[in-house]
């Protein structure tokens, strides 16, 4: 095969403005890809297209938000170059560099950080220990007894977080993002300070300073040019998620640009929270002014009337790039709006709807119901499951952060890094008769003993514990000597920890299976250290037991915050409380960007649906629905959906009428309500 029908083969498939993409040479190139207009399918290609052209594999970095999108994207450039090759793997087997920010941070950290000072051995803190570390600090300091009320350790966390990750001082963040803490600023620099001690005092990193380090392992001349020396192309997708930090270190790794590729949308940066900001992806042509800009508008999901629908809201933005999404799917009834009454009314027409779909051959799991925030469920929920209708909401506790899993991952942390004062404390408490206040006290004997299980050894337990501790000293020794392999480790901690497990939790059976599917999957990991990063920085949502019971119907509905369900498609999709307070949220209206970033997330729910979107406006709320009572408040329809938008839906109204059946009827405009007016003057003509 020739070198041109080579490219040809790779690039098969792609329409010309993915083609023009994944063949782009290698000047700064941003790929603005709208909702389902294949931008993996062009990134795959891009990346396969590189290898094509002789860049080595090893030299490519390709940065995701999921450890999962990345590794699909490497099957795939996989698939593409062993078709040309005859079979065989030639990605994998060349560990192209790909993964998130965070799991490439750490991976380079690894590498070089010895050259910034950091400890070869360091621990990843997740979300919860890093607040548990911050409470810690919080408590000595005296913040936790004050006569005002001092921000818990979650709204600490928040803060630290958003000064990081969108490099921002302190009180600016405060100010826009936190005013009621505004008041504890000098007591929030000390926390902080502090918590910045001990973390390097015990070896540990948080999510946020695998990013941090990894801007200042590049910042530095010498460690910068050396990683910089690695890559010949980066590639990364989602970039309208990407914070400050993030775009700081892009910039360091590619200061010229060269090489690099970001792909795209601006209408769906919806991570504010996370302190993603959409400037990133609206300035990178002003970073890197020899940018080439591709358009993807092709849409390969929606009917066009859908599309229609969804480029009118996104079409309010006051700044963005330029697109018309537009699909050969030009059929399709135009999507519907509906205004119900109130929320009963809403519930009602949403599950006659499922139900409707259900019979026309749609199952329920190719449906789903959309909302701004979880509780606005609630009342839906309820009535699913009165009606016997299976469903399945995304969100909740990922496995990893439930108790007892976190109690088995502290054992092996603290065996890995005997500073790690979070889950030294969280072992030592297990035991009866052990406290906060003894288990710091034992941990500080371990780091005065450079890590030496010494002191502990010789330590005389209170009489509660007299008979564990010896065996939990022994225990540790086992595992800091790693002549065991992992799965034996885990198995040997579950001994010990069963017990314990039985007594200090309700249900344990359960409780009991995951830990043994812990050590089931344990053998896939290489050693101890990196099942520990990969199951703080990719960690698995739940198991089968924390599921529940399996159900016996496999169909089941979904509902979905909006935030949730980017990335995702149904053929049908319901987006309900589209009223002011809801869409936009009221708790998401103090600033202009605010509004705007709520105009994207309606966006981003309009154009998850495939076949079907139906729309609902419920116009009174109950201020108590689980409770008899009238005290009940009026809405208004949101204000992104403004008369020259509803153009493009079918609009009509419904409600529940006095035998509990849903009724809906067009809107009819015209002569009615004039005839009435004529009526009304007759009363006095």
């Amino acid at each position: 095969m020739s070198q041109l029908e080579a490219e040809d083969d790779i690039l098969s498939g792609l329409n010309p403005q993915q083609r023009e993409a994944a063949s782009h040479g290698e000047g700064p190139l941003l790929i603005v890809a709208g909702a389902g207009t294949g931008k993996t399918a062009t990134l795959v290609h891009r990346v396969a297209w590189l290898i094509g052209q002789g860049i080595d594999p090893r030299r490519i970095l390709l940065l995701t938000f999921t450890r999962r999108a990345a590794g699909e994207m490497l099957r795939r450039v996989d698939r593409i170059l062993a078709r040309q090759a005859g079979g065989g793997s030639l990605v994998r087997d060349a560990r192209v560099w790909g993964g998130t920010f965070h799991a490439i941070a750490t991976r380079l950290l690894r590498l070089y950080g010895k050259s910034i000072g950091l400890a070869a051995g360091f621990t990843i803190h997740d979300r919860s220990d890093s607040e548990d570390l911050l409470n810690v600090v919080r408590t000595e300091l005296g913040l936790a007894k004050t006569d005002k009320r001092f921000p818990k350790k979650g709204t600490c966390m928040s803060i630290y977080s958003r000064c990081v990750n969108a490099r921002q001082r302190l009180a600016p963040v405060l100010k826009r993002h936190f005013p009621w803490c505004e008041d504890w600023e000098d007591e929030l620099k000390r926390l902080f300070d502090a918590y910045l001690d001990r973390k390097e005092a015990a070896a540990v990193l948080d999510y946020d300073d695998l990013l941090l380090y990894w801007d200042a392992l590049l910042a530095d001349e010498e460690a910068g040019e050396r990683v910089r020396a690695r890559f010949d192309c980066v590639l990364v997708d989602e970039y309208q998620d990407t914070n400050s930090l993030q775009a700081s270190i892009l910039a360091r790794l590619c200061p010229t640009g060269r090489g690099l590729t970001v792909v795209g949308d601006d209408a769906q940066s919806i991570y504010g929270f996370r302190a993603a900001t959409v400037r990133n992806i609206l300035d990178f042509p002003k970073q890197y002014p020899a940018a080439t800009i591709v358009h993807l508008e092709q849409n390969y999901r929606s009917t066009q009337p859908i599309l229609a629908a969804a480029n009118a809201v996104i079409g309010q933005a006051r700044e963005r790039y330029q697109k018309q999404l537009w699909s050969d799917r030009s059929g399709g009834d135009k999507p519907l709006l509906v205004t119900c009454e109130n929320e009963q009314d809403q519930t009602e027409s949403v599950i006659r709807r499922i139900l409707q779909r259900r019979e026309e051959g749609i199952d329920l799991r190719r449906q789903a119901v959309l909302f701004r925030a979880s509780h606005h469920s609630i009342m839906l929920e309820a009535e699913l499951t009165g009606r016997n209708i299976p469903f399945h909401k995304y969100g909740g506790l990922k496995f990893v952060e439930t108790a007892h899993v976190k109690d088995l991952m502290a054992f092996l942390r603290l065996a890995e890094n005997p500073r790690d004062l979070v889950a030294g404390s969280r072992v030592l408490v297990l035991l009866p008769g052990i406290g906060p206040k003894r288990s710091r006290a034992l941990m500080q004997l371990l780091v005065e003993s450079g890590g030496s299980l010494e002191p502990w050894r010789s330590w005389t337990p209170p009489l509660a514990a007299a008979s564990e501790w010896p065996r939990l000293v022994e225990l540790l020794e086992e595992l800091r000597g790693g002549e065991q392999g992992l799965p034996a480790q885990i198995h040997a901690v579950r001994a010990f920890y069963e017990p314990i497990l039985l007594e200090k939790y309700d249900n344990p059976a359960p409780r009991s299976r995951d830990l043994e599917q812990v050590e089931q999957l344990s053998s896939r990991y290489a050693d101890r250290q990196a099942m520990l990063v990969e199951l703080t920085l990719d960690p698995p949502s739940s198991t089968q037991d924390l599921a529940g019971p399996p159900q016996l119907d496999e169909d089941y509905l979904v509902l979905s915050t909006i935030h949730s369900a980017k990335g995702l498609e149904w053929d049908s999709v319901f987006v309900i409380h589209a009223v002011d307070g809801n869409i936009p949220s009221d708790m998401a209206t103090g600033s202009p960007e605010e509004i705007e970033e709520e105009l994207r997330l309606l966006y981003v729910a309009l154009s998850r649906a495939e076949n079907f979107l139906c729309v609902t406006c419920p116009l009174s709320y109950y201020y108590s629905p689980g409770r008899w009572s009238d005290a009940h408040g009026f809405a208004q329809m949101t204000r992104f959906l403004p008369p020259h938008v509803r153009k493009l839906f079918r609009e009509c109204v419904s409600w529940i009428g006095g035998d509990g059946a849903g009724e809906e009827a067009e809107i009819v405009t015209g002569l009615s309500s004039e005839a009435i007016r004529r009526q009304t003057k007759d009363l006095w003509s």
